[in-house]
């Protein structure tokens, strides 16, 4: 299997299996000399872990994540920074319940990648999906902090934010709209209203075995101007791209995004005006990126996550014979698995930034 790898100098590796031993990545391109410790990375480990909630799966996984290389400590040091190789993450996987996925080994789940990968590979691991499962994001979560140590290492402070704005068909009121919200909540909801809802929702949708889909939205704020390439290495292909391949997802917009094509000219035009001394948009409607670069305003992406495939109702299927048949799909899964990739989706907007960032500084100085 090919193509594990994204990112040009910032690059990183995922590895392993949702019902294997362990899971990890391999990230090459870091700077040497930013400090970086194991609790930099479980901080952000823990906003993805599952069994958090009873609205996430149940999987009872700690995440601990190990260091294994690429970091390294001593008198002249203060604390652990990073050396400029390889750093190489492993988390063990310890809540493995592969029996309940004995039933489905001939048979294809609905909206699961069973059908393709056996298709490709000519074999696929039925244990949680293997690769395919959102297991493989905690890994992706793991290299995101240390592309968040990049970006503060380089300018400062960059706040990369993620929230929930949509569960099925509720949707939170901008009018309400208040980042702070966002850790009160197992949803991330910006919105204390709009979390209410998404509760009632979703212990319905739980009772009945069932599962929503959601729409995630991340903004960046912080990044200089001029990150990003024309045409072919454009920041926001490369932001769609990345949020693209996140599990489950269907869909990305940057900024105004699909909405653009209801504005007339003078509407999505960003106008400019100076304000001490520097330039100030009156609007974000190209969510902070202008013909592959960045702008300097925020950076605004959303992603639809489709609704979790596994779920109790009986959907018509068929074996890898080509018998006509129905499953259940049993287990723990989320029921609505938008809830978990709002961290998932931070991690990748920090690696995209990360590595545009010492791409511009490779062609730009």
């Amino acid at each position: 299997m090919s193509h594990n790898t994204f990112g040009q100098l910032f690059r990183v590796t995922t590895w392993g299996e949702s019902h294997g031993p362990a899971i990890g990545c391999v990230i090459d391109g870091c700077p040497p000399g930013i400090a970086l410790a194991a609790a930099d990375i479980q901080a952000a480990l823990d906003l993805r872990k599952p069994g958090t909630s009873k609205y996430v799966t149940q999987r009872r996984e700690p995440d601990a994540v190990k260091i294994l290389s690429g970091v390294f400590e001593d008198d002249r040091t203060d604390g652990p920074r990073t050396t400029g190789t390889p750093i190489s993450l492993m988390i063990d996987n310890v809540d493995q319940r592969s029996k309940d996925y004995s039933e489905i080994r001939d048979a294809f789940r609905p909206g699961h990648a069973d059908f393709t990968y056996d298709a490709k590979y000519g074999l696929r691991d039925y244990r949680g999906g293997g690769r395919s499962s959102a297991r493989e994001t905690a890994c992706r979560v793991a290299a995101g902090a240390v592309a968040q140590k990049i970006l503060d290492h380089l300018y400062g402070r960059v706040a990369i934010r993620g929230c929930l704005i949509q569960i099925g068909k509720i949707r939170i009121d901008r009018e309400r709209f208040d980042w702070e919200e966002t850790r009160r909540n197992p949803f991330w909801s910006p919105d204390a209203v709009a979390a209410e809802e998404f509760e009632a929702a979703l212990e319905k949708t739980r009772k009945t075995g069932s599962s929503l889909g959601a729409v995630v939205e991340i903004v960046a704020s912080g990044v200089p101007a001029g990150l990003g390439a024309p045409i072919y290495g454009k920041l926001d292909a490369d932001i769609a791209a990345a949020m693209m391949s996140i599990n489950a997802v269907k869909g990305v917009e940057i900024g105004a995004g699909m909405r653009a094509a209801e504005l007339t000219g003078e509407e999505n035009a960003d106008e400019i005006r100076m304000k001490r001394k520097k330039p100030q948009f009156l609007s974000n409607n190209a969510g902070g990126i202008l013909g592959g670069l960045s702008s300097g305003q925020d950076i605004i992406a959303r992603f639809a996550v489709k609704p979790t495939s596994s779920i109790l109702t009986p959907r018509k299927t068929i074996t890898r014979d080509g018998a006509e048949t129905e499953i259940v799909t049993k287990g723990r899964h989320d029921p609505c698995v938008g809830v978990r990739a709002v961290p998932v989706g931070v991690a990748m907007m920090a690696c995209v930034l990360a590595d545009h960032a010492l791409r511009h500084r490779g062609q730009c100085g």
